[in-house]
């Protein structure tokens, strides 16, 4: 059978969380499993030495680095876009590709969709069908356009499939893989069992135990701009928390807005410890073992229903709604009030009954890879 040269697309950090479980699928076949012979290209849009990309990161996930390095690092979405569709073109203009996976909503991955349909190579989106319907927030403009040119969409649950179908995206190029976040948990779970707090060098000298403290993490610019509300949440936070330790390992932007706040507006923090961002294996563990999560990130929400852990969301919308309606997260936006009661339930341990999604068996790699293989 002909061979197929695949390309791997990584806009930023969580993307290579998510596409980790396939590369190490390809890896297994390269051994000789497989009927057809497979190559694969690592394409990452930033540089050699984004800081995001910690020590480690890639031997945590058995991955190797990425292959090629466009190196875009700007601020402005536009200019992003811009400069990665003219980088991306580039290199699948010398470079012989079949396929290109890409996943999630950045505006790089647009970028990377846009250049690879206009080179008539065949796209395939990974958690396709995520919709926010809400067409004032830029991710949802990329979604949009991501998937209206997708040849292949990969989706994490039924509501995911319901939209992309909904939007006129033939049955035939749908496929429920399940949520491939879910392949990382189980492929390190032994890992991460081996591990305990201590081992957690940005812990050390914190008075915690497993079980007994709330993790709590802040991306989104939206709250971190909006100082007056962002004074309210941390105040509950800090209150209703009350003798329960919060971990926060957040990156120097939210650190500083935090920070300056409190200052500021004297709010106490007694309970908050601010640590430096963790490594992937690190976090995971923490948040495994954690009493309860409070985020802003949809992808620690989903781990957190994996793992049976309590999840509030700083959002008003979840990409993946299975993990309120069946999974143990709770949407508040950037509600102080809603925050309130949902941090006093958790703190207490009176939280809702929660199961794990549909298809979250670990095994969306290899049904991901399967389909490709039969193209």
């Amino acid at each position: 059978m002909k061979r197929i040269n695949l390309c791997i697309f990584c806009g930023a950090r969580p993307n290579f969380i998510k596409v980790a479980p396939i590369i190490r699928v390809l890896n297994r076949l390269s051994g000789g499993s497989s009927s057809r012979e497979v190559g694969y290209s690592l394409v990452y849009a930033g540089s050699a030495d984004d800081p995001t990309l910690e020590d480690g990161l890639f031997d945590s996930l058995a991955i190797r680095c990425p292959d090629v390095f466009l190196g875009v690092e700007c601020e402005n979405l536009n200019e992003l876009t811009g400069q990665v569709m003219s980088k991306f073109e580039q290199y699948l203009q010398a470079t012989p590709t079949d396929v290109v996976i890409v996943v999630d909503d950045l505006a790089s991955t647009m970028a990377a969709a846009i250049v690879t349909k206009k080179q008539a190579i065949m796209l395939a989106h990974i958690a396709a069908g995520t919709r926010s319907f809400d067409i004032t927030m830029p991710k949802e403009i990329n979604r949009l356009v991501i998937d209206g040119l997708s040849d292949i969409l990969f989706t994490a649950g039924f509501s995911n499939n319901s939209i992309a179908n909904k939007e006129g995206a033939e049955l035939s190029k749908v496929y429920m893989v399940g949520n491939i976040l879910i392949d990382n948990i189980r492929y390190n779970r032994e890992r991460i069992e081996k591990m305990r707090l201590t081992d957690i060098d940005a812990l050390a000298g914190l008075p915690l135990s497993e079980g007994d403290y709330l993790v709590f993490t802040l991306n989104r610019k939206v709250l971190l701009s909006d100082r007056d509300n962002l004074e309210k949440m941390l105040r509950v936070l800090s209150e209703t928390a009350g003798d329960v330790p919060v971990i926060a390992p957040l990156r120097d932007s939210a650190v500083q807005v935090i920070m300056a706040l409190a200052l500021k507006k004297n709010i106490n923090l007694h309970n908050l410890h601010i640590v430096k961002p963790l490594r992937y294996l690190e976090f995971a563990y923490l948040t495994a073992h954690a009493r309860g999560i409070i985020t802003d990130s949809g992808n620690v929400a989903e781990e957190a229903t994996f793992n049976n852990v309590p999840c509030i969301t700083l959002n008003s919308y979840t990409e993946h709604i299975e993990t309120v309606k069946v999974g143990s997260n709770v949407l508040v936006g950037e509600d102080a009030d809603l925050l309130r009661s949902a941090l006093g339930d958790m703190v207490s341990g009176s939280w809702k009954k929660c199961g794990i999604p549909d298809r979250w068996d670990g095994r969306s790699a290899e049904r991901i890879v399967q389909i490709l293989l039969e193209l």
